[in-house]
Order: C-alpha cells, then sequence, then structure tokens
C-alpha cells in the first residue's frame, strides 16, 4: 500500500530552502538562537506583550491589562501623559546555574514598552495599578459625561398629501 503514493516531492531543494528561512524566522521571532548562537539568553530582545483595555459601563472605570508573567512589579514603569498611557519593563535573565543544558526556549527575556491612548473622558490624574498573577491591571475613573451612551433615532410623523 505504500508504493501507491508518492513520497518525494518534484521541487525538494524549494521546500528545503523554505522550511531554512521558517527556521531563521521562527528562531527569531520566537527568541531562539539564530545562525548557531550558543546561548539565546544571552541576548536581550524585545517583546510586545498583549493589552486588553475597556471601559467598564456600570463601574464607570476605565481598564487596561497587560500580560507580563515573570516581571518583577520593581522592574516595571507607568507614567500617562495627555491622555497616553506608557508602560515599559523588562523581563530579566536568570541563571541559577552555570552549566545549563537548554533543551527548549521559548520565553522571551528583555525590555518592552507599550503605548496606549486613553480615551477622553478617563481622569488619568486617579490612575492606580495592580500587579496580581502576571497581569498588570491599570484602572482610572471615567466622567459621566464620557461614557458611551445611546442615542434613539426620530422618525418624523408622515404627512399624507391628498390630491385635489
Amino acid at each position: 500500500m505504500t508504493k501507491l503514493i508518492r513520497r518525494d516531492t518534484e521541487f525538494p531543494e524549494l521546500y528545503d530552502l523554505r522550511r531554512g528561512f521558517d527556521d531563521i524566522f521562527n528562531r527569531y521571532l520566537f527568541g531562539r538562537p539564530v545562525f548557531n548562537e550558543l546561548f539565546p539568553t544571552e541576548k536581550a530582545f524585545t517583546f510586545v506583550p498583549p493589552v486588553e483595555a475597556y471601559i467598564n459601563r456600570e463601574l464607570k472605570k476605565y481598564v487596561c491589562k497587560l500580560s507580563i508573567p515573570g516581571i518583577d512589579p520593581k522592574d516595571l514603569e507607568i507614567r500617562v501623559q495627555n491622555h497616553t498611557l506608557v508602560i515599559k519593563g523588562e523581563r530579566k535573565i536568570v541563571k541559577e546555574t552555570k552549566e545549563l543544558e537548554l533543551m527548549e526556549h521559548e520565553f522571551i527575556y528583555g525590555t518592552f514598552e507599550r503605548v496606549i491612548e486613553v480615551p477622553a473622558g478617563v481622569m488619568t490624574e486617579k490612575v492606580v495599578a495592580e500587579y496580581v498573577n502576571g497581569v498588570l491591571e491599570i484602572i482610572a475613573p471615567v466622567a459621566e459625561a464620557a461614557l458611551p451612551h445611546k442615542i434613539e433615532i426620530e422618525t418624523p410623523a408622515v404627512v399624507k398629501h391628498v390630491a385635489v
């Protein structure tokens, strides 16, 4: 049965070339060694932590969450200026032993900076931040006038014209 399916491709060199490029890009994007670097975590990479930002209408609060596990809160800096929220931080490399046999390496170490536009009406002078279980949560009250509200659509009364 195995002889019914042709297993080799017509252009194996092209597939090998593509696999090579994919491997280089994946190694760069996920912090793995590129071109036989010995210990990839020696280089600091820049990474982009995921963000979730929303306005809670019930609590009248702006909430912004960043997923940054493994980062010490002392290594974070939060600034607000002109309705722009800037969050900077660093995931530092920690070596526990000198002789380390690295089997997998997918953590990205280094610095990050996220710049997030804060909606108008958010009271930026009352921003508070809390770091729990690897999630940085930034909360600020929102002015009542700035909360989204539904606008009703008015329909004018229909006037019938009678031909005379």
